[in-house]
């Protein structure tokens, strides 16, 4: 019996360890997809405050340096600037191809604007439809104009993004930096501004409210990691009771 007993011992000492480790790690995981929702959920609520928040005075130019979009994405702002003429860029905006033969149905106009202390911003005016591409590459609002909208920073290319069309004046990134090195605009700031007002006399492009987007999908993949650890700890359960079984059975011969 004492033989048995050693031998049932020693054929589950790599099982118990395995199913152990697996169980403490989808633990681990779930939970840390939990503390992932709880951050994430206070980050949407945080840039929901700024976009609602009165808006605020450009910060100064010797400030930007030290802004990022941690503290500063979605902060609302006001100021007077200058649209830089004949200087536009279409950025896809992400739809499927449409019949038109342009890469899609739809692109925000991007346009360098001069503030009052002669640095550049760019700012987002809004989106056109492809078939209205002429209001991004034409002319811009005359003369000072008086901005409200939202800073954001530039958006990382996915691995799957286009390479940028600088020929025919097309991006697929929602990346000023790289606009601005393409266009040839010069220095401009690390943020960009999604214009709300005002809106242009013949309606395009068109502005909007600008809403946070951020998937907060950690609630599933916690339960998916709880899950698995569930499963781990049942499946381990029925393959213990089997071998307990079929070693009894052995030591019965």
């Amino acid at each position: 019996m004492t033989a048995s007993r050693s031998r049932l011992r020693s054929s589950i000492v790599m099982p118990v360890l395995f199913a152990l480790t697996a169980v403490a790690i989808f633990l681990a995981l779930g939970t840390w997809q939990l503390e992932r929702k709880a951050w994430k959920e206070n980050l949407i609520k945080t840039m929901n405050e700024r976009i609602s928040a009165a808006p605020i005075e450009l910060p100064a130019r010797a400030t930007w340096p030290q802004l990022d979009a941690t503290q500063d994405e979605f902060r609302h702002v006001r100021f007077s600037a200058t649209f830089v003429p004949d200087t536009g860029a279409l950025v896809y905006a992400g739809a499927p191809a449409s019949h038109s033969g342009t890469p899609g149905p739809g692109y925000w106009a991007f346009a360098p604007a001069r503030v009052g202390s002669g640095d550049k911003i760019v700012i987002n005016r809004g989106f056109v439809p492809d078939a209205r591409t002429d209001v991004v590459e034409g002319a811009a609002p005359p003369g000072k104009v008086a901005v409200a909208g939202v800073m954001r920073w530039p958006q990382a290319p996915g691995y799957f993004t286009p390479k940028d069309d600088p020929d025919h004046n097309l991006w697929f990134a929602r990346d000023q930096l790289a606009i601005a090195a393409g266009k040839g605009w010069g220095d401009v700031a690390p943020f960009y501004v999604d214009l709300e007002s005002p809106a242009p006399a013949g309606g395009l492009p068109s502005p909007g409210t600008p809403t946070v987007q951020l998937r907060n999908e950690h609630l599933q993949y916690a339960i998916t990691w709880y899950g698995l650890a569930a499963v781990v700890s049942i499946m381990f359960g029925y393959w213990l009771a089997t071998h307990r079984r079929s070693e009894r059975a052995a030591a019965s011969l």
